[in-house]
């Protein structure tokens, strides 16, 4: 992760473009991306959406929005001075707690 965020912070010091980084200009950049993502499953069955990698053309597309995604949270993340990483383990340990394996196990029930 922080290789990638020296990465995407570089290209962006490079091209001077942290001026127009702003926490929200990004959090905008990042929706539309994740909504460029959703475009390419809108009217997938749920069985062609779970093979669309196998289509290379589709594939593609769905690999290079993902990355796009996934520049536009690095970038975001590195612009509010929060470790990607950590924040996501953070996530992941509090919905533990939410979702006891025992409790939720099958269950698409939200609490």
């Amino acid at each position: 992760m922080q290789d990638l965020t020296i990465q995407v912070r570089a290209f962006a010091e490079e091209r001077d473009w942290q001026q127009f980084h702003t926490p929200k200009n990004l959090a905008m950049a990042l929706a539309g991306e994740v909504g460029e993502l959703l475009a390419e499953f809108q009217w997938l069955t749920p069985e062609q959406a779970a093979t669309v990698m196998s289509d290379p053309e589709a594939g593609a597309r769905v690999r290079a929005e993902i990355g796009d995604v996934m520049i536009y949270l690095t970038r975001l993340a590195d612009v509010l001075g929060i470790d990607l990483a950590e924040a996501a383990l953070t996530k992941l340990a509090e919905v533990a707690v939410r979702y006891p394996v025992d409790q939720a196990k099958g269950s698409a029930t939200k609490r």
